[in-house]
This record gives structure tokens, sequence and C-alpha cells, in this order.
């Protein structure tokens, strides 16, 4: 047990147990609100049921609630392992700690009741935006004042993704949320028109592209390895991968905003950045992958290493898919349908919450000295999930298609063969479907609940500590 008093692993057990509660009330909603979008009566006539009003609700619980702790707790224990020293204060990391379930919990009161900011992702208001920011400096300090003091020269490359999603995070949170508080509850941008747009989607994609990817290549490139049991594939290219994916990612908000009133070369700079942005990705992703080489049985006979390899696939298809949907002539057609949905969806659920729930299978036991309850659980929570996405990504893809030809298709004396109504009434059957996906994933969230709760309760305690070896270089 010795390093667990040389390490900090408090912060890491609250923070990986609140990605579970997290996860499963950000789902349940996301569940909530994809049944109301077939069945409407289901808001039940209560302002706060609304979807306008739970939708904002399901992405910032998703997303900041589920995968921000995520994050914490993995980055917390992988710079500890990786630097060889204790985190640099135990004080700021509790508040690290305490401060964004603080932040999470005024989300889940607030945006329910309409206070918003109405920016996609950035909905907070203002007080609970400052509170936001303190918390993140806190993260930064103890973050990298323990790389600042670590006991070997070289900085593993999971902790400079970790390192770059935390600095780029700070600095689009600041400027996209400036703003003119006019009351407690109530603030307007600073910025106005076409400069608000750019700027947010500016925030926007990079939420995307440094919260929801950079943060968690950090995790790909530490539990993948370590679960594997063999070094990263290629360590220089992982060095590649990342100067090129921070220096192309920021460029390629632009794309949300085609055919708008944004300057077209904007919108063109975004397009080619977004299709330059897929050899980072892909290459990424097949380190990822061939990390594995040597020991592809494992696929065979490790549920939590096929949950890893499959949330890697699940990235390098969704970072071919948005640059092809950043393609100004596909966008013509995908825009604002649900073609975008599902492509979100392909990231969120396929990368994001498999490699969480990959990295937490093989985090959560050794935090607590523990032998994973159940593999066969395990299993089970895979196929649910990989069902769940299937169905969700599908219907959603067919049903964008849909959306975009209805849309566009005329008579020949040139009015619209279709009105908006009909349009909806035809998505009736893949909103079904999607629901029934999302019921899937929640499912198998359930499964993996339960199964960290039981070895947690220590229904099969390890017979000997865990041996934690420092990370494959």
């Amino acid at each position: 047990m010795a390093d667990q008093q040389t390490y900090n692993y408090k912060v890491v057990r609250q923070f990986a147990i609140m990605t579970r509660v997290w996860g499963v009330i950000g789902m349940l909603v996301g569940v909530l609100i994809a049944a109301q979008l077939a069945w409407p009566v289901l808001n039940f006539d209560i302002p706060w049921l609304t979807f306008g009003r739970l939708r904002p609700l399901h992405t910032n619980a998703v997303i900041f609630a589920f995968g921000g702790s995520a994050l914490f707790a993995t980055s917390y224990y992988v710079v500890q392992r990786t630097c060889h020293v204790r985190l640099f204060s135990d004080g700021l990391a509790a508040f690290t700690f305490w401060g964004w379930q603080a932040v999470i919990l005024s989300a889940v009161i607030t945006l329910p009741l309409g206070i918003t900011s109405s920016k996609e992702y950035a909905e907070l208001e203002w007080p609970i935006d400052i509170l936001l920011t303190l918390v993140w400096v806190a993260y930064a300090v103890v973050f990298f004042g323990t790389i600042v003091k670590r006991k070997i020269p070289h900085i593993y490359v999971a902790n400079w993704f970790f390192g770059a999603y935390i600095l780029t995070v700070a600095i689009l949170h600041i400027f996209n949320s400036a703003a003119v508080p006019v009351s407690l509850f109530k603030s307007y941008s600073a910025y106005a028109g076409v400069q608000d747009a750019m700027v947010q989607w500016w925030y926007g994609h990079n939420a995307v592209g440094f919260f929801l990817t950079a943060g968690f290549l950090g995790m790909m490139y530490y539990f993948v390895p370590k679960q594997a049991g063999r070094p990263v594939y290629s360590y220089r290219l992982s060095v590649v991968h990342f100067w090129a994916l921070i220096f192309t990612y920021i460029w390629a908000g632009p794309h949300h905003l085609h055919y708008t009133a944004l300057p077209d070369w904007t919108q063109t700079l975004g397009m080619i950045m977004s299709l330059i942005l897929l050899a980072p990705s892909w290459g990424g992703m097949i380190n990822g992958i061939m990390t594995l080489s040597g020991a592809w049985e494992k696929l065979r006979i490790d549920p939590v290493m096929r949950l890893l390899i499959v949330s890697i696939s699940f990235y390098g298809m969704s970072t071919f898919e948005g640059p092809m949907m950043a393609i100004k002539t596909v966008n013509a057609l995908s825009h604002y349908t649900d073609w975008t949905i599902g492509h979100v969806h392909s990231g969120a659920l396929g990368w994001v919450a498999l490699i969480t729930m990959g990295s937490m299978y093989y985090l959560i036991p050794r935090l607590f000295n523990r032998e994973l309850y159940s593999l066969k659980l395990v299993e089970l929570h895979f196929w649910a999930a990989t069902v769940g996405i299937v169905l969700y990504i599908s219907s959603m893809w067919v049903a964008g298609i849909m959306q975009g030809l209805m849309w566009r298709a005329t008579n020949a004396d040139g009015t619209l063969t279709y009105s908006f109504v009909e349009s909806v009434q035809a998505m009736h059957p893949y909103f079904i479907v999607r629901f029934l996906g999302g019921v899937c994933f929640l499912f198998g969230t359930l499964v993996m609940v339960w199964n960290i709760w039981k070895t947690i309760a220590g229904a099969k305690p390890a017979t000997a500590t865990i041996p934690v070896p420092a990370a494959a270089h």
C-alpha cells in the first residue's frame, strides 16, 4: 500500500465515483428528451421538463459533469504515476473537486429554470462562469505544479495532451464567456452579431477538439498501453500527433457557420483546416490501435481492452466524418439536420464514453485495491453500449440525409415538394429507434455502475496489493 501513501488517490477516487454518478444522470436526461421528440406529451406541460430546458442540462451533464469528472480523475492519476510525485497541493485538489461539483449542481438548478446565456455548451450564467474559472485555475496550478516537481526528466505524452486541454479550455472559456451582467442571473454577450457567432463556434468546436478530444487522448495514451501490457506503438508518432492536432484543431470552428453571414473566406479556411485535421486524427487512431500489435488475442479474451479499442475506432470514424461534413457541398445537405446529431453522438458515445468506461474499469479496482467484480458484466456492458450506439447513429444518419433531401426537393414549378411539418412527421420512426439506442446505452451504463459498486464493496477482495507500475514508455 506504499503507493496509496505516496500519491493522493483520495481526489482521484472522488472524481472517479462522480464520473459514474453524473454519467447515469446525464444519460437518463438524454433518454428522456429523446423520448420527448418521439412522444411530446412526455414533457407533461411542465416548463422545466420541456426539451428546450432539458437539452442544455443533458449536454452539460454528459460533457462537463461526466466527461469533466473523468478528465479530472484520470489526469490527476496519470500525472502522479508518470511524474513519480504526489499532487502539487492536496488542498487545491480538494477545492477542484468540491468546486466542480458546485458548478455542476448550479447547472442542474439553473438550466431547467430557464436561466441561461443561450450559448451552446456555455449556457451557464456569469456568477457560475466565475466559479468555473476559479476551479480551472486551481486545476492548472495542481496539474502543472505536479509536472514542475516531477522526479524524472521526461514528460510522458499523455501529460502533454492533458496540459494542452487545460490551457486551451481556459482561454476558450474566458473569451467566449465575456459578458455584461445586468442582474444576478442575466448577462449579455460582449460580442454582437456574426462576431458573437464566430467566437461561440471557435469555443464550441474546440470544446469538442480539446475538452472532448485532447483530454481523452491523454487517457488513450496511458490506459491503452497499460491494459494491453504493451508500450505505445510509436512514441514518435504520438508526439507528432500532439503537435499536429493542437495546431490544426483551433482553426476548424468556422465549419459550423457555412452559408451564414460569416465571411466566405473564413468559412473556406475552416473547411480546409478541418480536412487537414484528418491526418493527425487518423495518425493517433492508428497509434492507439496498433499498440495492441503482438497482443491481438486480448480483443477476444479481455472485454475491457475491447471497450478501449472500439472507442479508438469510433474516434477514427468520427474524425473522418467531421472533415467530410465540413466540405461546403456536403454541408449544404447536412447542415441543421439530424445527421449532425448522429455525428456528434458517434464521437460522444463511441469515443468519449467508451474510452472513459474502459479507463474506469482499469482505474477503479486499483484505486480501491480490489479485483473487478465480474468480467462477464463488462462483456454485457460492451454489447449493450455497442448496439445502442449503432442504433442511435445509424438512425440519425438515415434521418438526417432524408431531412436534407426533403428540404431541398422542389416541384417542376420551383415550389417546395414537402412542408417542414411533413419532414418532421417522416422523422418519427427514426426518433423511436434513437430512443431505443439510448435505452440500450443507458442499460449498459447501469450494468457498469452495478459492477463498479460490487467491486468497491469488496465482493471479491484482492488477495494482495495490486501492483500499479509506472506508465509504459
